[in-house]
Formats: structure tokens, sequence, C-alpha cells
């Protein structure tokens, strides 16, 4: 029988496996933040509004929609800024796509070479070369672009890019989708300094 001690140090190393498979895979990358900081910004607001919450999409589009702008949002406020279209000084935004991008050579991630060779009494089937081509030269990753904007010359200040592969691409969204983007872009939003100090 294992012991209280085993059992814990177990359960203390599944759940931080848990945590940091949540967010493995993912790349971000950010503009200089000086610009934004020398903004002295306190107020914000959303480019675009929300996407409306009674349509019935499987559009990963409207399903991230709500997540950001919350994820977003906290983030922010917790740094001091405020949400005030009326006040705002800059605006904030944010762009998904699906991108291919470049990956592991075809011969690195299946069986097949690229090298003539001759194999007695074997010939390559189908689903083997099928796979060799998913799992080839090109990846497909979602990406998420975070754009903050001056609001009064109208110029990008600050920007971050969150890149995930997608490991199955016939799923359109994860049960792990909403902690995954969570937690991207807490990571994302990190660099931001403090809001400044308000004008009035």
């Amino acid at each position: 029988m294992k012991s209280p001690r085993h059992l814990l140090a177990t359960t203390l190393l599944i759940a931080l496996a848990t945590c940091l498979g949540a967010c493995s895979g993912i790349d971000i990358d950010s503009s200089d933040v000086q610009p934004f900081a020398d903004g002295n910004y306190r107020y914000y607001k959303w480019r675009t509004d929300p996407l409306p919450r009674e349509t019935r999409s499987t559009d990963p589009y409207y399903l991230l929609d709500p997540i950001m702008r919350r994820e977003v949002d906290e983030v922010l406020a917790a740094k001091g800024f405020i949400l005030d279209p009326e006040r705002a000084q800059f605006s904030v935004d944010y762009v998904y796509a699906t991108v291919l991008v470049d990956g592991a050579q075809s011969e690195q991630a299946s069986n097949i070479s690229p090298i003539p060779s001759v194999t007695p009494n074997r010939r390559i089937d189908g689903a083997s070369v099928d796979n060799a081509i998913a799992l080839g030269g090109v990846k497909e990753t979602n990406n998420i672009l975070i754009q903050f904007n001056d609001l009064e010359s109208h110029k990008e200040v600050w920007r971050v890019v969150i890149s995930k592969i997608v490991e199955d691409v016939n799923q359109v969204v994860s049960p792990q989708m909403e902690a995954n983007v969570d937690a991207a872009v807490r990571r994302a939003l990190s660099p931001l300094p403090a809001a400044g100090t308000p004008t009035d």
C-alpha cells in the first residue's frame, strides 16, 4: 500500500503536468512595449462590437470572441486600465486566423525516405503516403493577434501574436480551449506596464 506522502506527491505531479500541458506548444511573439508605455494610457475601448451571442454557430470566431474579450478585460483591469469608450485613449482589437507554417520534413516524420532505394517485395501503401504528407513539412496553427492602437494618432502602439499548432484539424473547439486561451492571453499581456495616472 502506498503511503499518503507518496499519493500526495503523485497527485501534485499529475496536477503540474496538466497545468503545463494546457499551454504546451504555444508561442508568443510581441512587439516592443515601450511605445505603449510612453503613452501613459489609462482608458481604453474595444475597436469592434462583440459578436452576437444568440448566433448558433460552430465558427471558432463566435466561440472565441466572448472568451477573448472577458480575459483581455480582466488582465487590463488588474493592471489598472479602465474600459471607458467615452474617455478611451487607445483601442483594443484582435484577429483570429488559421495559418500554415513550415514544420518538420516528411522524412523526419515518417518511414518514407526521399532517397531512391529498392525494397524487395514491399510496396508503400496509400495510408503511409497520406501519413507522411500529414506529418510532413507543413503544420497548421491557430493564431490570435492582439493589437493596441493610439486613438489620437491612429497608430499601432503594441501588438502580440499567440500561435499554437493545431493538433486535431477536425475538432472545431477543444474542451481545453477556454483554459488554453485564458492562460495564453495572461501570458501574452504580462509585459504590459500598469495603467498611467488619471488626468482628471
